[in-house]
């Protein structure tokens, strides 16, 4: 259960609704296991919740998919989809226009398909997060030793 110490504060409501977000690359391509790639997408993802306003509590990536946990806002679920793979595709392939070339033959970044759903329990999701391939996680898993 996630504990509201300090919630946020719109012109009309108090709350926090925290969410993971996961989205994934078009076609099942594997971009995230190049290192330029994956750490190219992270900053644009940072720079996007800085420009919407958005909190992140945490992502990792897998080889083809991004899972995100974040508070929504006052955003819907398509409104904030909408915006973060907008943001993000068109600028990291802006930036890679080799990876546009050989991989999305001039189509998008991300598949349509994406999924929003509703925390009820944020440690299940947190220790999620953690087990994918490219956590960013600075803890030591047991099974690395």
């Amino acid at each position: 259960m996630v504990k509201k110490e300090n919630p946020t504060r719109y012109s009309s409501a108090v709350g926090e609704v925290w969410v993971m977000a996961t989205f994934k690359a078009k076609y099942c391509h594997k971009i995230f296991d190049i290192v330029a790639v994956r750490q190219l997408c992270d900053a644009l993802l940072h720079e996007a919740f800085v420009f919407y306003e958005i909190h992140c509590r945490k992502l990792a990536f897998d080889s083809d998919h991004v899972h995100i946990i974040l508070d929504m806002g006052l955003y819907s679920k398509p409104e904030l989809a909408k915006k973060l793979r907008g943001f993000v595709g068109r600028k990291l392939l802006q930036l890679l226009p080799w990876l546009k070339q050989s991989k999305f033959w001039g189509s998008g970044l991300w598949s349509p398909a994406y999924d929003v759903r509703s925390i009820n329990d944020m440690s299940v999701y947190l220790r999620y997060l953690d087990k994918q391939k490219y956590a960013s996680s600075n803890q030591t898993m047991l099974t690395a030793y």
